[in-house]
């Protein structure tokens, strides 16, 4: 029995309360997240076969939703997990040493179940309305889609830079030597964020900014039976996968080594002046005595 726990001990370690953390707060995630997709394209579906001429309902919804995900997710896991819920945080903060090598598999794996699951729960939750609806509108729910006038690397970038800016606040906001917010108020403003990109980078690619968020939807749409899933816009499914990767490394290095590693020059370099500055007031001061000494000896 004592042999039996020692093999399964790594499992248990494995599948452990921040495990649990990431995978039940990224299912919170693309729950609301993909939720308010699915309520967007069905009233804007329903509202076209109704009058063709009638004005789409604004996007802004989806972006509510997704920065209302994150920020929910955040106070969900924060204290156990950090709360990454994206494959690119995990690996962008292990490249500058803030999160162990080790534990990125760990998230990674947690991430895509959450993600997975996530998917298939708002597919059931609308499963009465997604039937007859277009497979391309039903798939785009779920998983994102370039818009089809965008290059490739123009969809490159655009995740790139998504993503980067996603990582150059979310090390401020975790910074304590820079301006954090209040205690409690983080999530809000990380959630603030992803509202953020949404509106200003939301229509090029559909602002996925997270692996786990586009490849287990992705999937989930492959397993329940949507036509080009994978093949879509030139086999697309690529770039939300390696992009953010690729954008979170450069805005937590961008953030890291140009102000973080500054600020802390800085430091050095005021308190070496200090330091200079205090020792020449004592040699003044030192003589400024000698002096008043020497004069007093002159008068005696």
């Amino acid at each position: 029995m004592a042999d039996l726990r020692k093999m399964l001990a790594p499992i248990r370690d494995f599948f452990d309360k921040e495990f649990l953390a990431e995978l039940l707060s990224t299912c919170l995630l693309i729950m609301l997240g993909d939720g308010s997709v699915a309520q967007w394209v069905l009233i804007n579906n329903h509202r076209k076969l109704n009058d063709p001429t009638a004005a789409p309902e604004p996007f802004l919804s989806v972006n509510f939703g997704y920065g209302a995900g994150v920020a929910f997710g955040c106070y969900l896991a924060a204290g156990i997990s950090g709360a990454h819920m994206n494959p690119a945080v995990s690996v962008a903060l292990a490249v500058v040493g803030k999160f162990s090598w080790w534990k990125v598999p760990k998230y990674i794996v947690a991430q895509m179940i959450g993600a997975f699951f996530g998917a298939l729960l708002v597919f059931l939750v609308y499963m009465d309305r997604l039937e007859g609806l277009e497979n391309d509108l039903a798939r785009g729910i779920f998983a994102t889609y370039p818009n089809p006038t965008t290059s490739v690397g123009n969809r490159v970038l655009d995740q790139v830079v998504g993503t980067m800016i996603l990582l150059l606040v979310i090390c401020a906001l975790t910074d304590p030597k820079n301006s954090p917010p209040p205690p409690g108020v983080t999530p809000l403003c990380v959630g603030g964020a992803v509202f953020a990109i949404g509106v200003s980078f939301g229509t090029n690619c559909g602002y996925p900014i997270n692996p786990a968020r586009d490849f287990a939807p992705r999937l989930a749409t492959l397993i329940l039976g949507y036509d080009g899933t994978f093949s879509a816009a030139g086999h697309y499914f690529w770039v939300p996968i390696v992009c953010p990767l690729l954008g979170g490394i450069i805005g937590t290095l961008l953030y890291t080594f140009l102000l973080e590693s500054r600020k802390f020059c800085v430091t050095v370099e005021s308190n070496v002046t200090e330091l200079q500055e205090k020792q020449e007031q004592g040699f003044a001061n030192e003589g400024v005595e000698e002096a008043d000494g020497e004069f007093t000896e002159i008068q005696a």
